[in-house]
């Protein structure tokens, strides 16, 4: 993936571990600081920008991952394709293709802004909130999927019935439902009317 200022800053050239960063944001989404991750996320939790990615596979089946039992966050249970934090100053698109590769070792093609949605969902396992001002996408993931397993778990592509009957089983992270209504107006738009979403 390309390195641009933002990313450049964020990693450690020496190997050792720096605090992630994350923008904190009013309720219009403008920048109003900085804040380190966790910190963030403890609660009530810090308003901050976030993304949230949906890739579906040529029959309009989305790419859903199962998050890893080592992430501090949600580990374990299923989500959407990629979500993440930008880093401060780096641009949400540039993001989402960034951790998307990172996460999942694809490009997304036809990467799309859907839209935003701000929320707050407290954790209770973790104890730990979602307040976040999310920049949703939507696009195509056409490649072979390379998934670290340090960050995922396990990975489905899912119809939208197929989709129902997962989430009415399985445990889903917090914010999914919340993201996928949000950005349902650009997946049809992507997806056509005959995928079901």
């Amino acid at each position: 993936m390309p390195t641009t200022p933002a990313t450049a800053a964020n990693n450690s050239s020496n190997g050792a571990a720096e605090a992630i960063m994350l923008e904190l944001v009013d309720e219009n989404g403008t920048t109003i600081g900085t804040a380190e991750k966790l910190a963030a996320h403890q609660a009530p939790g810090q308003l901050h920008r976030a993304f949230s990615v949906f890739l579906f596979d040529e029959q309009g089946r989305l790419l859903l991952q199962r998050r890893a039992l080592g992430k501090y966050h949600s580990p374990g249970v299923w989500s959407n394709t990629c979500c993440g934090h930008p880093y401060p100053g780096e641009a949400p698109f540039a993001a989402a293709a960034r951790r998307t590769y990172e996460e999942l070792g694809v490009s997304p093609s036809l990467l799309a802004e859907a839209g935003t949605v701000r929320y707050n969902h407290p954790d209770p396992a973790s104890g730990l909130v979602e307040q976040e001002f999310n920049h949703l996408f939507v696009g195509m993931a056409q490649e072979q999927l390379r998934p670290d397993p340090e960050e995922v778990g396990e990975t489905a592509f899912v119809t939208a019935g197929e989709l129902t009957e997962r989430h009415a089983r399985a445990p889903f992270s917090a914010w999914f439902m919340t993201v996928l209504d949000a950005a349902r107006p650009a997946i049809r738009e992507l997806t056509g009317p005959s995928a079901g979403w």
